[in-house]
């Protein structure tokens, strides 16, 4: 099996278990649990991350990729937003923060 499929098997593991737990995840404990090889590992992360935020929106799915969190911000990056922007997910009156607890919300609350 290929390198980039084991880190994303890895990852896609280790999100369902955070997300299983009702628990956020820093990019980089993430890059570190899916062995995600050097260099430039958290920009690999957050492309892989913004492929899934894809994935969901098309399936109208809660987005797996926002229990993946900044360790300074305590909340993921602005890159998160503007992909879900671009996917149509956040509404005009919607804050950032509002959208990201919506988020969350649908995340853990998922039959």
């Amino acid at each position: 099996m290929e390198t980039q499929a084991i880190w994303q098997t890895s990852a896609l593991l280790a999100l369902e278990s955070t997300i299983a737990a009702r628990r956020q995840i820093t990019y980089q404990s993430l890059a570190n649990t899916a062995n995600i090889p050097a260099p430039c590992r958290i920009s690999t992360l957050t492309s892989w991350l913004e492929e899934l935020i894809a994935e969901d929106a098309v399936s109208g799915l809660p987005l797996r990729a926002a229990c993946v969190i900044s360790k300074v911000r305590g909340i993921p990056a602005p890159g998160f937003f503007d992909c879900c922007a671009q996917h149509g997910l956040i509404t005009e009156d919607e804050s950032k923060a509002d959208f990201y607890h919506r988020c969350l919300s649908e995340l853990w609350n998922q039959s």
